[in-house]
Formats: C-alpha cells, structure tokens, sequence
C-alpha cells in the first residue's frame, strides 16, 4: 500500500495522474448533461477509465480517477459534501484492477492484460475485476450519502454499479487490446515506472487472499446494503429520487459500511500486485 505514497516521488507516475485525471475528465464532462440524479450522477461512459488505467498505471490511475472525479463534480455543478465520498470511491474504483489481476488463483488468467493470449480467461478475469471495482465504488458513495442523511443506499448504490459495470464490459476488452501494447512499448506501465522496492510486497498466498477477499467484501457489501434498503427499509427498487431524498442515515446501513470500509481497508494493506511477475 505504500506505493501510493511513494509513487509522488516519480516524476513520470505524478504525470500520469494527471493523464488519468485529464482523460476522465475529457470523457465525464461531455456527458454531465444526461443526468440520471441532478446533483449526484449522470451516465458516464468515461468510467472505463479508471478500470483500464488501473490495470496498467496502478496507483497512478486511483489518484487520477479521485482527482478527476472531483474536477468533474466542479464543472458538471455536482460539487458538495458527497464530492468527498465521490473522491474515496472513484479512488478504489482506479485501485481494485493491479491489485486483483493475476492474484485471483484459478480464476486468473495469468497473462498480461493485452487480450490476446488466452482471452476468454482474461475476460472472465476483467469481468471479476470490472464487478469488484464497481461494486466497492458504488458502495462507498452509497455510504456515504446514506451517512449525510441524503439518499437510501439502494437509489444510488444500484445506479453507480450498474453505471460503472456496463461502460466497463462493453468498452473495456478493445480498449485494452488496443492501448496495452502501446503503453508497454512504451515503458509507462506502473511496474516499469516504481522503483522495485516501492512495489507492494506480499507472498502469493497473501496476495490472493486479499484479492479474493477484496472481491468477495466488494460484492456482498453491495449486495448486503441494497438488500437492506429494499427490505428492512421499504425503499421501492428504481425508486425516484425526488421520492427519497432526505431519508438516507439508517443506523444499520452506516454501521454495515463503517465495518465493510474498515475490511476494505485492511485487505488493501496487506494485498500486492502481480504485474510486475507476469512482465518476467
């Protein structure tokens, strides 16, 4: 986890996050007009990026989807108190890739995200990491606005996920194979950047475990948290925001994220990366 600190060190890695930024930015704010929340979300094919730049620039790409999610919120007049949460998750959201690829054990692939060797395995390994990395961002700003009394978890929680996921499979598989080679031909991959001692390091066994454990808490915290919403809360499904704004703050909801982000939290210490190994 440290390499998120030590990769401001590294000239080239600073500018990539503001590639990552720049290019997320570049394709949020055209679409900010066709809002799904006024406020709060609007459909955003851009949010390929920080999966895809995940994969390739690691740390770089977590801070450049946090700081351009936020640039976003600014110019599409969205900016307020959830902006922070917004920061969190998109931050997760450009994490979750370089740390889960090739640490998934017979649900990995374990070659180079290029998707051309192997690459029906190598999708159902982006489908794994595309998932997780919605899910997890979805589910902190779910939180979080659920924590300033804004909206019930499930009207956002559902919308995000499905916002994320979708721009992730459909573009992400091209995408890759497109600029993959590009980029490590051009030595910007995020292993070839950090100096060897920056990268994280964990065993095999540890690094799978926080993976799937990362994979598995993503999923179930959403899951757990619109069940709640849909269930306990009585909060209609595809239920219109006008019609629940101000009823966020459910005890339970907050207490379930405060212990899910604690765990996501610990797993991402304890996790490593497995790029490096596959560069040989």
């Amino acid at each position: 986890m440290r390499e998120l600190v030590t990769m401001w060190r590294d000239t080239r890695m600073i500018m990539l996050v503001a590639v990552v930024a720049a290019v997320y930015v570049a394709l949020l704010i055209p679409f900010a007009g066709f809002v799904i929340i006024p406020g709060i979300t609007a459909v955003r094919p851009g949010n390929v990026i920080p999966v895809i730049f995940g994969l390739m620039f690691g740390p770089a790409a977590a801070w450049g989807s946090a700081i351009g999610n936020l640039i976003n919120d600014i110019f599409a007049g969205q900016f307020g108190p959830g902006s922070a949460f917004g920061f969190v998750g998109n931050f997760f959201f450009g994490l979750i890739g370089y740390k889960l690829w090739g640490n998934l054990g017979p649900l990995s692939s374990n070659v180079e995200p290029d998707f051309r060797e192997r690459p029906v395995r190598q999708f159902v390994e982006f489908v794994l990491i595309a998932v997780a990395a919605s899910a997890v961002c979805a589910a902190i700003i779910a939180w979080g606005l659920e924590l300033l009394g804004l909206f019930p978890f499930s009207v956002l929680g559902t919308i995000i996920f499905l916002n994320n996921t979708i721009a992730a499979l459909i573009l992400g598989p091209p995408l890759l194979y497109l600029t993959y080679p590009r980029i490590k031909s051009m030595g910007l991959l995020y292993p070839d950047l950090l100096h060897a001692d920056d990268l994280p390091e964990a065993g095999a066994t540890r690094a799978q475990t926080a993976a799937v454990g990362l994979l598995l808490v993503a999923i179930a915290w959403l899951a757990v948290g619109i069940a709640i919403s849909l269930g306990l809360q009585d909060v209609p499904f595809a239920a219109d925001q006008a019609e629940t704004f101000g009823e966020g703050g459910a005890t339970l909801q907050i207490a379930l994220g405060a212990i899910a982000f604690l765990i996501v939290l610990g797993l991402t210490a304890i996790s490593g990366e497995r790029l490096s190994k596959l560069l040989g």
